[in-house]
């Protein structure tokens, strides 16, 4: 066994380097009977020989489970309190018309934040009124469609905003249903980055009072009820993301639910409505641990039932945003591994200790979480098993920046070479989301898997797309 000082003290030394820890991959994955990875009984050699590489490898059985697994586990939670909950899944995380089709089929709504990712949902046949649309700078096309269209909610992000979504139901002659997002001020455990349920940042109003003036949220609240134009459906907050507890939730309910029987004293008004956001985290590494659907479902219901009746208002209906949690793990990015190289790091003590970097053929173009938020992956060779001895490696795109790392610290066999297939699981959320065309590199293709059926969703962007918009071509 060789450990090396220079492995994060998180990352243990692995007994068998071919070895899968199911948290981190899609049910439907597994090692071929000759060691190939195969998903569902396709194996990565199939895929990458007909899609060609990088590519996003998503299970589409596992997808559909997870999305009606947070149906299932919320609905049961909260079935005595408020009927059920509506499961609205977060499209930014990975979205498309396929998606949207397959979320509505297993019951579920879907939240939507750009005129972009409405127009996927208008194309896929996803009800308007099954529809939220986020943002905090929403545009006044976006708006007006949104309206017009029927979507079921507008989640209003400021006062400004608020006055904007009034002015467009008044032109159109209809009622527009809003939600108010609000920051409770929980301080999730999460990067600094993804963190939004905190003052001092870019979403949300604000429930702090100064002096004399009524808190941005009481104001948005007074005006909202004061307009026939505007329908107030109720409060809404979301506190972070790749959260794994529930009590960051909890607490974050009891806040809002304060204010809902605030509203009640000072209006008379039971707002119907209460959603508690999403970002539940996935295992992208070993350390991570996240919590099961009905483990976050029944504390977050007892706290919402037993805060409800501490304040004497009824359970508002509740809606949850996952998105991540569904999407994450039920994906895969598959790469073709080219040059290799071994480098000496001078560590504190002054050894020289080696480092494999192990370069593919995609990397910040198709996933910029490391770069962004210093996000931690695995990976493992997914074309053969072997008996190799396992080294320190970093695994790192093709892209012209020292920061274009795939995996930073991962123990890969001393074997791998070009040509080799490697996978990099829980790519499934703000991976392709985040895709960009950096170096002229096209966005990779996405393949779902159904019932042993391997089909393209989205192609791969060719050299003849990336000249498409340049008017000089």
């Amino acid at each position: 066994m060789a450990i090396s000082p220079l492995a994060p003290a998180w990352l243990s030394f692995p007994d068998d380097a071919n070895a899968l820890r199911p948290i981190e991959w899609a049910a439907g994955v597994a090692r071929a009977q000759d060691g190939e990875l195969a998903v569902q009984g396709v194996t990565v050699s199939e895929l990458a020989r007909e899609f060609g590489t990088p590519l996003f490898v998503l299970d589409e059985n596992d997808f559909r489970a997870r999305a009606r697994g947070f149906k299932q586990a919320f609905d049961a939670a909260f079935k005595d309190l408020c009927g059920g909950v509506d499961v609205y899944y977060a499209g930014k995380a990975f979205l498309s018309t396929e998606v949207a089709r397959w979320v509505t089929a297993e019951g579920l709504r879907l939240d939507t934040c750009s005129g972009g990712e409405m127009a996927v949902a208008r194309v896929a046949g996803v009800p308007a009124a099954n529809l939220s649309l986020h943002g905090n700078n929403k545009s006044v096309t976006e708006i007006r469609t949104a309206i017009e269209a029927g979507v079921g909610r507008i989640v209003v992000d400021s006062l400004d905003e608020l006055e904007r979504v009034a002015t467009l139901a008044r032109e159109a002659g209809i009622r527009a249903n809003v939600m108010l997002r609000l920051t409770p001020g929980v301080h999730a455990s999460t990067h600094e980055f993804i963190a939004t349920a905190h003052e001092d940042q870019k979403f949300g109003l604000s429930m702090i009072q100064l002096g004399q003036d009524l808190s941005p949220a009481s104001a948005a609240v007074s005006y909202a009820l004061a307009h026939e134009e505007l329908n107030l459906l109720g409060l809404h907050a979301h506190i972070g993301s790749q959260i794994f507890e529930a009590e960051g939730f909890e607490l974050a309910a009891r806040k809002l639910l304060g204010f809902l029987a605030g509203i009640k004293a000072e209006h008379g008004v039971e707002l119907p409505e209460l959603d508690l956001g999403g970002g539940y985290g996935i295992a992208y590494t070993e350390v991570d641990t996240p919590s099961a659907p009905e483990t976050l479902a029944a504390a977050m219901a007892k706290t919402v039932g037993e805060t409800a009746l501490e304040l004497g208002i009824a359970v508002p209906r509740i809606s949850i945003e996952p998105g991540r949690a569904i999407a994450g793990s039920s994906t895969f990015t598959l790469y073709e591994a080219g040059v290799r190289k071994s480098v000496q790091v001078e560590t504190e003590d002054g050894t020289l200790v080696p480092r494999r970097y192990v370069s593919v053929d995609g990397g910040m173009s198709d996933n910029a979480r490391p770069v962004l938020y210093d996000a931690d992956y695995t990976a493992v060779i997914a074309s053969r098993v072997t008996a190799s001895e396992p080294i320190i490696s970093r695994v790192v795109g093709k892209h012209c920046e020292s920061g274009d790392i795939v995996v930073r610290d991962v123990y890969l066999p001393e074997d791998v070479a070009a040509g080799d297939l490697l996978a990099v699981p829980g790519t499934g959320a703000y991976c392709w989301a985040l895709s960009s065309n950096y170096n002229y590199l096209g966005r990779p293709a996405v393949v779902a898997i159904r019932d042993g059926a391997a089909r393209a969703i989205i192609r791969r962007e060719t050299e003849a797309d990336l000249l498409a918009r340049d008017l000089g071509a």
